[in-house]
């Protein structure tokens, strides 16, 4: 019986725990965003192009060769 008291006493004090590092997040501001996630899924990502760039020695030489 003196068990229950003591896994009684555990769950309360972890409960208590997540209470207060619940209401820690919610003053700091964590779930002040709300509409974002929501429609983030909903517009495109842009795709981004990269820019290959030879190095000048070779474009010298490229240059040469097509002439």
């Amino acid at each position: 019986m003196s068990i229950i008291y003591v896994l009684l006493a555990i769950s309360v004090t972890v409960a208590i725990v997540f209470f207060i590092a619940f209401i820690i997040s919610v003053k700091a501001g964590q779930y002040e965003d709300t509409y974002t996630p929501s429609v983030r899924m909903l517009f495109d990502d842009e795709i981004v192009k990269e820019s290959i760039t030879l190095p000048k020695e070779s474009s010298k030489k490229n240059s040469k060769n097509k002439n």
